[in-house]
């Protein structure tokens, strides 16, 4: 018996370390309640909006990333959980994966919250942008096609997606235009080593990338 003990406890001394505790790593980040009573009047914000690409790194607010994701693809009809941009056939394909120094996260628009799929920053894999290194937060939008049962064809998949994607982007850029962010989307690298270091399912496919962040203040003149 005590020869059967020695050996189980010498099994779990062969064990990595990350392998034993990276269940006890993947923690969710609760978000706060997005607000919806701020923000400035369309027509100008639609003036303001642009494409930035040199970002500082400060870190985004828990309230910041609420309101930004909530703008992107957040729940704005709780009676039937239709959301703020539009979904072909309502399928509501598209997750936005949120990557930062602190891990790889998903929106769960229901529970309001960034659920930890990974502990570790994914970033490299999304290939060699150096407008975007700085950014806090590179969001990662991936459709499940799983979820496109009404679309028969591989290519209507594609086409939807790509759109739902369009109108999701969007939202987020006029989001960061209100608020003084900046933003930019931009290819995700080698997608089947990015798909792979996310862990993705075959069924999720990766549409694009969009990195968020306040923009880079200019250098004083000398």
């Amino acid at each position: 018996m005590i020869k059967e003990i020695l050996v189980a406890i010498g099994m779990l001394l062969l064990v990595p370390a990350p392998l034993v505790c990276q269940a006890q790593e993947l923690k969710p980040i609760n978000l706060p309640k997005p607000q919806i009573d701020i923000g400035r009047p369309l027509m100008q914000v639609l003036a303001d909006r642009k494409t930035v690409r040199e970002f500082s790194s400060e870190k985004l607010s828990p309230q910041i990333l609420a309101n930004l994701l909530w703008a992107g693809f957040g729940v704005n009809r709780a009676t039937n959980g239709h959301r703020t941009a539009p979904s072909a056939m309502n399928a509501q394909e598209i997750d936005i994966y949120l990557a930062g120094a602190e891990g790889l996260y998903v929106y769960d628009e229901v529970t309001n919250q960034l659920k930890q799929v990974l502990s570790q920053d994914v970033r490299a894999a999304l290939g060699s942008q150096p407008d975007t290194k700085e950014a806090p937060v590179t969001l990662i939008f991936v459709a499940d096609y799983s979820r496109m049962v009404k679309a028969k064809k591989p290519e209507d998949k594609d086409f939807y997606s790509a759109i739902d994607t369009g109108f999701i982007s969007q939202n987020i850029y006029l989001y960061c235009a209100s608020e003084g962010l900046g933003t930019v989307v931009h290819m995700a690298g080698d997608k089947a080593k990015l798909a792979k270091a996310m862990q993705l399912r075959p069924e999720q496919k990766i549409v694009i990338a969009q990195a968020v962040g306040f923009p880079r203040k200019p250098a004083p003149a000398p």
